[in-house]
């Protein structure tokens, strides 16, 4: 297992609902130093609501500074110039991001470091803090996402790959797409926390207060509803059957008048994580309703293995990578399939034995696998020439 490094993590914002680059960092910071970088300079802001609201929360991020949040985990918001394909921007940033990393790393002792990135566009970044390796870890397809510059996450994903010592794809479908561009890639599917979702089937564990009072059976959804989330199919399954409950868990960054009418769909907002497997044992059948697309044949949902720890049954659109464990759930495109498949599904509870497979797909045994790859690639590093020169802190 990897240990005693100082490992810089470019990703997404760590005050959020946790992913797989929080389960990762949070077990490879109980043995090194994890600095995460809440990296936001992938997307051009938007002029509206949402995005001034987050620009606010990154500036008080920043102001307030680098914040220890646990023994080993300090977590930084750089001050950053979000216009992904600007050359001007790219050098600003470099120098900016280089600045206020390396001012975190003096305050550790003196360790190996690792650069790893869950961001596709910090190339710009390697070779700047003397580190052993390079690893990106690839968990989507970034440049089919709404609003990302796609012919500048393309190139910059290319160049990251070109200079990656180590790339990890989760799906089959990335790894196919990014290995031309590798040098080395492995596939990693995602993990789960099997202790945490488990709990779901534990008696002791307690239905939420305001589930008591939705009809069953309930069909749920727990996870961020934005545009690959199909509300034209679950508004025609609701409507078609009244007598069945729609709870939709997490925060709405989409347009879901289709539902709102519906008095049988209950949109809840966010939860805590650790309430999850409450809700799931108030549900009946764990939801995937995704849109099929060039993003989401790409994607590989962690919801799908927390339902079925929770001992859910699942329906889902014909993901690729869902589809790899069809003898525990049922697939359906349309909705008249889709119905007739919560009803299968319905009769599948409990899922325990899908439950009990999960417990060999932790987060533990991803890291494990992962950290022997690292470790392949850790012998070549000082012998290898990088593209550009290094810069020691």
């Amino acid at each position: 297992m990897i240990s005693d490094r100082i490992i810089i993590c470019f990703a997404s914002n760590w005050f959020y609902d946790p992913t797989s680059k929080h389960h990762i960092m949070r077990l490879l910071s109980q043995n090194n130093h994890v600095i995460w970088v809440n990296y936001h300079a992938s997307r051009r802001p938007a002029l509206t609501p949402t995005d001034f609201r987050a620009a606010a929360g990154k500036l008080r991020q920043f102001i307030e500074g680098p914040r220890r949040v646990s023994q080993n985990m300090t977590v930084i918001t750089p001050l950053i110039i979000p216009l992904p394909g600007n050359a001007t921007a790219r050098r600003m940033n470099a120098a900016l991001l280089t600045r206020q990393i390396r001012q975190v790393i003096r305050g550790l002792p003196h360790r190996p470091i690792q650069f790893w990135s869950f961001a596709p566009d910090v190339d710009y970044l390697c070779g700047r803090f003397d580190e052993e390796c390079v690893i990106y870890y690839c968990v989507d397809e970034f440049s089919q996402f709404t609003g990302y510059d796609h012919d500048a996450v393309l190139m910059a994903e290319q160049r990251l790959c070109a200079r990656a010592d180590l790339v990890i794809a989760t799906s089959h479908a990335l790894h196919q797409s990014k290995a031309p561009l590798c040098r080395r890639i492995e596939l990693v599917t995602h993990g789960v926390d099997h202790a945490h979702f488990s709990t779901a089937l534990a008696g002791e564990t307690q239905i939420p207060a305001d589930m008591n009072s939705i009809p069953r059976p309930i069909f749920g959804f727990w996870g961020l509803i934005q545009d690959w989330f199909d509300v034209e199919l679950v508004a025609s399954v609701a409507a078609a059957r009244p007598n069945w409950s729609f709870v939709l868990i997490g925060e709405v960054a989409t347009d879901v008048a289709a539902l709102r009418p519906l008095p049988n769909v209950h949109l809840i907002g966010r939860r805590p994580y650790a309430e999850l497997p409450a809700y799931a044992k108030s549900f009946d059948v764990g939801l995937i309703p995704f849109r099929i697309n060039e993003l989401t044949r790409a994607v590989n949902p962690i919801k799908l293995r927390e339902y079925l720890s929770a001992g859910l049954p699942v329906v889902s659109t014909p993901l690729p990578e869902v589809a790899r464990y069809r003898e525990h759930l049922e697939l359906a495109a349309t909705p008249e399939q889709f119905a007739a498949a919560c009803e299968r599904a319905l009769r599948r509870k409990p899922a325990t034995a899908a439950s009990a497979a999960m417990s060999a797909e932790t987060w533990e045994a991803k890291l494990t696998e992962i950290s022997r790859y690292v470790a392949r690639v850790s012998p070549e590093i000082g012998a290898q020439n990088r593209a550009a020169p290094v810069r020691k802190r």
